[in-house]
C-alpha cells in the first residue's frame, strides 16, 4: 500500500471530530485564498493606495534620502521636488492618512529608512495613547500587499482580525457593483500623487472657514514621546538621522496665542531625545493659504511651508556637519 492510500485509509478510520476539524480547516483555507486572491484588493486607486508608490520610491531610490514621515499635512503641504533641488538629497514624502495613527506612520521610517538617511517626523498631534487609529482604514491601506503587513504591530493584530469581516464585506460590495479599483478623478485618490509622494491636485482657493475652538495647541503624552525616543534609538543604530519638524499652523483670529506654541515646543524638546529643527512659530501661515482643513495647504501655502522647511533642513545639516 502506497503512502497516499495509507493516509486515506487512516483518515477514513479516524475520529469523526478530527475529520470535521480537518474539513473546516480545508474550507477556511479555500475561503482565505479566495478572499486574498480574488476579492482583494478593491482600493488600488484610493488615497491610501499611494503607499504602494511611496514604498517603491523608498526602496528604489539611492541614498542618502530625506524621508518625510507624518499624516496628510505632508501629503497636502510639501513640494518635495523643491526640497530635493535645494538640498541635493532625494526626497520621499511618506505622508498618509492621520486615521492610521502615529505609530503606523512611524513604522514607515522603521522599515524603509537606510543608513545615511534623514528621517523628519511631522506629526500634528503628540498626545496619542497608542490606540488612536482606525483598523478598517488600516485594512484599506495594506489589503493583500503582504509586504505592508509588517507596518501593523503585533499588539494590534487582534484588532485587525476583528475588523477584517467589515473590510471584506465592503470589498465584496465594491466587486459586485464594479466600483472597486476604479479611478474617480477626485483629489483624494492615488491618481493625484506625483513620483515624490506629494498630492498635486490643483488647490487654488481656501475651502474651509475657521471658527472659534477649532484650532488648538497639541497635547503631549509620554506614550507618544517614549515611542518616538525608542524609534530614534533604533534608527541611530542603523546610522539614520532623525529629527522633528513643525506642521503648518493656521494664523487667524482664532489661533491660540503664540506663547502657547512656544511652551508646547519647549516641552516637546525636553521630552524628545532627537532634535526639533523647527521653530513652530515660523509655521504660522495665514488662513487664506489653507485648503480644506487646518492642516492642508493650497498651492501657494505649499510653497510657503516648503521654503521654511528647506531652511530648517539646511540648518540641521549644517549643525550635524559641525558636530562631526
Amino acid at each position: 500500500m502506497n503512502k497516499r492510500s495509507l493516509f486515506i485509509s487512516n483518515f477514513k478510520g479516524s475520529n469523526p471530530w478530527l475529520k470535521f476539524v480537518i474539513k473546516i480547516f480545508i474550507l477556511l483555507f479555500i475561503l482565505f485564498v479566495g478572499c486574498f486572491e480574488v476579492i482583494m484588493p478593491q482600493y488600488l486607486y484610493g488615497f491610501n493606495a499611494s503607499i504602494l508608490d511611496k514604498v517603491e520610491r523608498a526602496k528604489s531610490t539611492d541614498g542618502p534620502r530625506i524621508l518625510l514621515i507624518g499624516n496628510s499635512n505632508l501629503v497636502f503641504g510639501i513640494d518635495s521636488q523643491k526640497i530635493e533641488q535645494e538640498t541635493g538629497i532625494p526626497v520621499v514624502n511618506m505622508g498618509l492618512h492621520a486615521g492610521l495613527g502615529n505609530a503606523f506612520l512611524e513604522n514607515m521610517a522603521r522599515y524603509y529608512a537606510r543608513e545615511g538617511d534623514y528621517v523628519i517626523i511631522c506629526h500634528t498631534q503628540y498626545g496619542d495613547d497608542d490606540n488612536s487609529w482606525n483598523e478598517e482604514l488600516a485594512w484599506i491601506t495594506i489589503e493583500n500587499h503582504f509586504e505592508l503587513w509588517r507596518l501593523i504591530r503585533l499588539k494590534d493584530l487582534w484588532r485587525m482580525i476583528k475588523a477584517y469581516p467589515t473590510y471584506l464585506h465592503d470589498c465584496v460590495e465594491l466587486m459586485i457593483s464594479g466600483e472597486g479599483n476604479r479611478k474617480t478623478g477626485e483629489a483624494y485618490t492615488r491618481e493625484f500623487f506625483n513620483v515624490y509622494g506629494d498630492n498635486i491636485f490643483p488647490r487654488t482657493e481656501q475651502q474651509m472657514e475657521f471658527k472659534e475652538g477649532m484650532l488648538v495647541v497639541p497635547e503631549i503624552s509620554s506614550v507618544c514621546t517614549d515611542r518616538l525616543n525608542h524609534l530614534y534609538a533604533e534608527l541611530q543604530k542603523k546610522g539614520v538621522h532623525m529629527a522633528v519638524a513643525s506642521y503648518p499652523i493656521v494664523s487667524c483670529e482664532y489661533t491660540p496665542p503664540e506663547s502657547e506654541y512656544i511652551a508646547f515646543q519647549k516641552e516637546l524638546e525636553e521630552k524628545l531625545d532627537c532634535r526639533v529643527i523647527s521653530d513652530f512659530t515660523d509655521y504660522f501661515i495665514d488662513e487664506k493659504y489653507f485648503f480644506d482643513s487646518a492642516y492642508h495647504l493650497n498651492d501657494e501655502g505649499v510653497q510657503i511651508r516648503t521654503r521654511q522647511l528647506i531652511e530648517d533642513i539646511k540648518n540641521w545639516l549644517e549643525v550635524m556637519e559641525e558636530d562631526k
